[in-house]
């Protein structure tokens, strides 16, 4: 039997850079365990925001990630859209290259992510709000 569940989460705000948030994604999805198989549709209501799926371990990728992503959308570089300040613009620059959503196949009642992956909130304002998270799950269940 095909279900699909759909919620709309709030994470809490959170400083500049790359912040796992796969724990907290699980914890508002029980019925993950449900299903036989299916996929997780992460989508991010925001445009300075994004998501992304990458190394889960090492805490250096955070911040070899932030480092990179700054040098390639500085806030020095002479933006015209500016009215939300010097860090608006960067931060959309960097969403549309890591995009709004993430896509993650689910396999017995387990996301079917790789040993080291996981579920990253890419926050790239300064001082940034909540952001709102849809998820989207929609599988055959085991039984």
């Amino acid at each position: 039997m095909m279900t699909w569940i759909q919620k709309e989460i709030t994470l809490r705000a959170r400083r500049r850079g790359f912040h796992l948030i796969t724990r907290e994604v699980l914890a508002e999805l029980p019925e993950l365990g449900d299903l036989r198989v299916g996929m997780l549709y992460v989508f991010i209501k925001h445009t300075s925001a994004s998501l992304s799926i990458n190394e889960n371990a090492d805490p250096d990728v955070q911040v070899d990630l932030e480092m990179a992503f700054s040098k390639i959308a500085p806030e020095s570089f002479p933006y015209v859209h500016t009215m939300e300040g010097p860090d608006d613009m960067p931060a959309h620059i960097k969403a549309a290259m890591l995009g709004s959503s993430v896509t993650i196949p689910v396999t017995e009642g387990r996301l079917n992510l790789g040993t080291w992956q996981g579920i990253y909130l890419c926050e790239h304002r300064n001082h940034a709000s909540s952001r709102r998270l849809v998820l989207t799950l929609q599988g055959e269940r085991r039984y």
